[in-house]
């Protein structure tokens, strides 16, 4: 049975410790941009803060591998996919001995990481909240106004439902918030999931087990290994949050979100926070990997084979993905378009190319395009669709999206070998 302290999880990786102490606004973005993608995790200070914080957990595949325990990206498809259909053993326990923080918010590793934003933001905050015998686990940003408030980025998922279900009955919504847990259970918690299936119930089936307690205030579950817990309430005002970059590297725009009122902080001081860089790899990664596993279920259902899906990084790893696949019939590209629009409803832009194209090799991926493409024939455009409002191009999420299908005709194949030296 498993706990959720990320000062576990780092014992069992490589781990670069930076010296010295680094200030929240713009070093901590600057260091975590200068290490992600090498290798290591890194651990730090921020200046003022009692606890250390990490970063780049599962900013790159092979980590992301080693915090599942698989070894490929299907495994971890799989894996991902079984335990959204059944969540494993959550273990109840009495509370470990936290200290409140008189600092509130402010004793949190909240940065300003690029130019022009709002304010300081802690990105990688995990809201738990129930209502109704609903209970839900999803990570939002916190734009930090002072120790005792915050204005939280919600969009309409299921957070939002059990926030609107009780801003509608005249009621604020409780929440607790956890910060600097094992990367698994942030894995878990940037799944969608059907409403009822509990977040923290699928990090237990990935971890095999889960260890919690309730929270102080609200008895909402928290794993054990927890850094950080915020007791709070979601409430009915509204403040302007933003500007924030986002995972496509602009900046989102100011908008109304929902006014958290903070009633408690308390810290696990032995336990390390996590920072994660808006727009970084790592971001990148937990936004984007879940929805590489629900395009590559949509597809694998209408065609033979898939042998590899990508969500691309320079389009946050949620606008535009490759896949590779094998076809049986002329057509099979064309279904393997909409299934994948169908997989992941934010995306834009998809390419399908034939299994001897590497989708992690954009000049591969183009040549596909050149030499298997005709716009009159294989292209797919679908206007005034559902996106992503992360796109500053739609029309406030509407879009027109555009499938291109560069696989080989089958009566042809012969003709569209690549060269090669034996």
């Amino acid at each position: 049975m498993e706990d959720g302290s990320l000062a576990r999880f780092l014992e069992g990786v490589e781990v670069e410790e930076i010296p010295g102490e680094v200030s929240r606004e713009y070093e901590v973005a600057r260091i975590i941009s200068e290490w992600q993608g090498k290798g290591p995790a890194i651990v730090f200070r921020i200046r003022g803060l009692r606890q250390m914080s990490a970063s780049n957990l599962i900013d790159t595949r092979s980590k992301l591998y080693n915090a599942l325990g698989v070894g490929n990206d299907i495994e971890a498809y799989n894996k991902l996919l079984q335990a959204q259909k059944g969540g494993g053993d959550l273990a109840w326990e009495g509370a470990p001995k936290l200290v409140e923080a008189p600092e509130g918010l402010l004793s949190l590793p909240a940065a300003k990481f690029y130019e022009g934003e709002g304010g300081l933001y802690i990105s990688s905050s995990i809201f738990i909240a129930c209502r109704g015998g609903i209970c839900n686990s999803s990570i939002h940003r916190m734009m930090v106004v002072d120790r005792g408030e915050a204005r939280v980025r919600i969009v309409p998922r299921h957070l939002y439902k059990l926030y609107k279900d009780a801003v509608d009955s005249g009621e604020d919504l409780p929440v607790t918030i956890i910060i600097g847990v094992n990367p698994v259970i942030m894995l878990a918690s940037a799944l969608t999931p059907p409403l009822g299936v509990f977040e923290l119930g699928i990090a237990a089936r990935l971890l095999g087990g889960l260890r919690v307690y309730e929270s102080p205030l609200h008895g909402n579950p928290v794993p054990v290994g927890a850094a950080a817990v915020v007791e709070g309430r979601l409430t009915r005002r509204l403040g302007d949050e933003g500007p924030y970059v986002d995972a496509l590297m602009t900046y989102d725009r100011v908008r109304k979100q929902p006014v958290l009122v903070v009633d408690r902080v308390y810290l696990n001081p032995d336990e390390l926070t996590h920072v994660i860089l808006s727009g970084g790899l790592e971001h990148v990664m937990l936004m984007g990997f879940p929805r590489e596993a629900q395009i590559w279920d949509s597809v694998s259902r209408v065609v033979p084979r898939v042998y590899k899906v990508r969500l691309t990084p320079s389009s946050g790893g949620w606008l535009h993905a490759v896949v590779s696949i094998e076809k049986n019939h002329d057509g099979d590209g064309k279904n393997a378009i909409m299934a994948a629009f169908s997989g992941h409803p934010s995306l834009k832009h998809v390419v399908v190319v034939d299994g001897d194209i590497d989708p992690d090799d954009p000049a591969q991926v183009e040549w596909a395009i050149a030499t298997r493409f005709q716009a009159d024939k294989d292209l797919v455009l679908i206007r005034n669709a559902r996106g992503s409002t992360l796109d500053p191009s739609a029309d406030n999420g509407l879009t027109s999206k555009m499938g291109i299908d560069a696989t080989v005709p089958i009566s042809r194949r012969s003709m569209f070998r690549r060269g090669r030296i034996p």
